[in-house]
């Protein structure tokens, strides 16, 4: 994917919508879970009840072309889950990942404000999943909301795995040193149940790359991975999959600037119509 990778797709209605904002909040999710959601008309993807938290409008008839992923289902996985340090015994639990144990889930990071990566994850894949089903792709969300406990990792990857997904990715934010700033993807390294999607996924990571370049004012890492890639071997995540699979890192919320732009829905949307577009290229080339 080329730097042009928005414009190339000619931003789509409902990829359009996210980078001019419509809405002020991430959508409600409208039942998303393990079990998916069917590809939807943009009508389905409804407002929720607090008008603070209105679905991004997508106002149109749909037409073949205006609706790319008919047919296609994609996995988003929103890293951690907004009670996880509740519940202590639960996250540490030890499970496999694949190549060792690790344990179930952490709590993830959060900004020197409180603003939870949790929270930032589920905003950023409920904004996603809205303009996916609004393109007609059937999403498969790992959990349904930001106020409950896992699952494990090692669940989650089973749930995407179990999906039928052509595509999947692993939302997340890093908690990196204070003055370090950009985003990361991490990839996949050979361990057996992911050897034939590694392919897949480097392409796909390098499309994500791309877009989050080409759509957000989030520089590439100047603390972790080589030019904004790291490969990883610790992960269940990634180990796990048998579907092509990138985690993002998004950016730091450790570091000021970063914190700033993670915490804004404005960038919220900006990322989602990124991986949007990302993933649209990925199954289009």
């Amino acid at each position: 994917m080329t730097g042009t990778g928005l414009a190339r797709w000619g931003l789509p209605a409902a990829l359009a919508c996210l980078v001019a904002a419509c809405g002020s909040q991430p959508p409600a999710t409208g039942g998303t879970g393990p079990a998916g959601d069917a590809a939807a008309s943009p009508a389905a993807v409804r407002p929720a009840a607090d008008p603070a938290s209105a679905t991004p409008s997508a106002s149109r008839t749909p037409t073949a072309a205006a609706r790319p992923l008919a047919g296609i289902t994609v996995g988003i996985d929103p890293g951690h889950n907004g009670l996880n340090g509740t519940d202590p015994s639960y996250i540490n639990q030890m499970i496999w990942n694949g190549r060792e144990s690790e344990t179930c889930d952490t709590t993830g990071t959060q900004t020197a404000g409180g603003y939870t990566e949790a929270r930032f994850n589920f905003n950023v894949a409920r904004f996603l999943r809205a303009a996916l089903l609004a393109d007609g792709a059937r999403v498969v969300m790992t959990r349904e909301n930001n106020d409950g406990v896992g699952p494990c990792v090692d669940r989650r990857a089973r749930i995407l795995d179990d999906s039928g997904a052509r595509v999947a990715i692993d939302i997340h934010a890093d908690g990196g040193p204070t003055w370090g700033r950009g985003f990361t993807v991490l990839e996949p390294v050979a361990d057996g149940p992911n050897d034939h999607v590694l392919r897949a996924s480097e392409r796909f990571g390098a499309d994500v790359r791309s877009a989050l370049l080409a759509g957000t004012n989030m520089p590439v890492s100047d603390y972790y991975g080589s030019n904004g890639v790291e490969f990883r071997n610790d992960l269940a995540g990634l180990n796990l999959t048998t579907v092509p699979k990138v985690l993002i890192e998004s950016g730091n919320m450790t570091n000021a600037t970063d914190a700033a732009l993670l915490a804004s829905p404005r960038f919220q949307r900006r990322l989602a119509a990124a991986l949007l577009a990302a993933i649209l290229a990925f199954l289009h080339n």
